[in-house]
């Protein structure tokens, strides 16, 4: 897994607290392949500073809302601890095929999206956990909508040329659409 850049990796999960007294932690997972996270599965985690280390998962297993993972090695709180935050990755030629007409979400980072033919901006990150579908955050100058990538609204989603298209729902735009200052002024008149 050496010698690999940053954009080589694909992120499995996210760990978010500890869990247990063993030293195993509960993630968000961000794929949608059942059990794709084994035990057997070597993952990289990302830190927050940059470092990466390299776990083995040697248990895995649902619990509410997470799925909790006990790495070899990796034995108390204490120890577990300082992976809370981190990404696990694979390197991006270890990632999971997909079927046909299905996109890793992470690929559409930096692709331009369009609704009804409009340029509205480039997809800057994808956030998890908001429902059901991730959301899009697509930079439009300073504005930054959070758009859900719902099979629903999505009309072609061609890679290659960097390009999403859709079609939003009458006034999804206008939700994510910062106040003006004077829409702020009459917001806070109301609520005295």
């Amino acid at each position: 897994m050496a010698g690999l850049n940053e954009n080589e990796f694909i992120t499995l999960a996210r760990v978010v607290k500890t869990q247990g007294r063993r030293g195993e932690v509960a993630v968000e997972v961000h794929s949608d392949i059942p059990d794709r996270l084994h035990a057997g599965l070597r993952v990289l985690a990302f830190g927050e500073d940059g470092s990466r280390r390299e776990v083995k998962i040697e248990d895995a297993w649902p619990h509410k809302d997470w799925v909790v993972l006990k790495f070899a090695g990796v034995d108390s709180i204490s120890e577990a601890e300082p992976l809370v935050g981190c990404e696990l990755q694979v390197p991006l030629n270890e990632r999971a095929a997909l079927e046909t007409g299905a996109t890793y979400v992470s690929d559409l980072v930096g692709c331009m999206l369009f609704d009804c033919g409009r340029e509205i901006g480039i997809v800057k990150d994808v956030r998890f956990g908001a429902g059901e579908a991730p959301l899009l955050v697509v930079g439009a100058g300073k504005t930054e909508y959070e758009i859900p990538y719902a099979q629903e609204f999505l009309v072609r989603v061609d890679l290659e040329h960097r390009r999403i298209e859709t079609n939003l729902p009458e006034g999804l735009l206008d939700v994510n659409t910062p106040l003006t200052d004077e829409e702020k002024r009459e917001q806070s008149k109301k609520s005295f």
